[in-house]
């Protein structure tokens, strides 16, 4: 899969290979999340992922995002079915698409990252963190998607994401 990173980011389209990626995990997880850009995708990870171990969350904003943007519904599909998430799920109201608009370069995207965990985010930005952490969250515990956005937003509020992250940072220099 490296060898073929180059010519991926040449090409400016997505290809096989993104789609594959997911799938093809050599680490084997027990728990996935996997935002998708279309819904026949979405449906078709569904279907595989029905045919594992694992335990899996595949997301699809129906406004075109691979994650839960809150800017309209997001088809969800779970070990546990599927259903249709809008903002008002996460007890919050949707946003628009300029208001949860990233970074323009890896730079910028990173700066907005430490942003978010230095609780300096605007409130549309915390909301869709909060909302796709929060889905990682329910797949994992097995909790609603609200109860999973309320501890994602309680990590990030209390520094304890921010706390973890700089320990992944530590973790990684060994």
């Amino acid at each position: 899969m490296k060898n073929v990173a180059p010519i991926r980011r040449e090409l400016g389209v997505k290809t096989f290979f993104n789609m594959l990626g997911p799938l093809v995990n050599p680490a084997l997880p027990k728990y996935q999340l996997t935002g998708v850009f279309n819904l026949e995708l979405a449906r078709l990870y569904y279907y595989l992922f029905q045919n594992t171990e694992t335990q899996f969350t595949v997301l699809h904003d129906l406004n075109g995002y691979d994650e839960i943007s809150l800017t309209g519904p997001s088809k969800v599909y779970t070990n546990r079915g599927e259903l249709i998430l809008f903002a008002e799920d996460f007890g919050i109201t949707s946003h628009t698409p300029e208001a949860i608009a990233g970074g323009e370069t890896v730079a910028t995207s990173a700066a907005l990252f430490l942003d978010l965990l230095h609780n300096k985010g605007t409130e549309a930005q915390l909301n869709v963190v909060c909302a796709n952490a929060g889905m990682a969250i329910s797949t994992v515990e097995k909790t609603t998607p609200l109860q999973g956005f309320e501890k994602a937003k309680e990590a990030l509020l209390s520094g304890s994401a921010l706390k973890a992250f700089k320990k992944l940072q530590q973790l990684s220099e060994i």
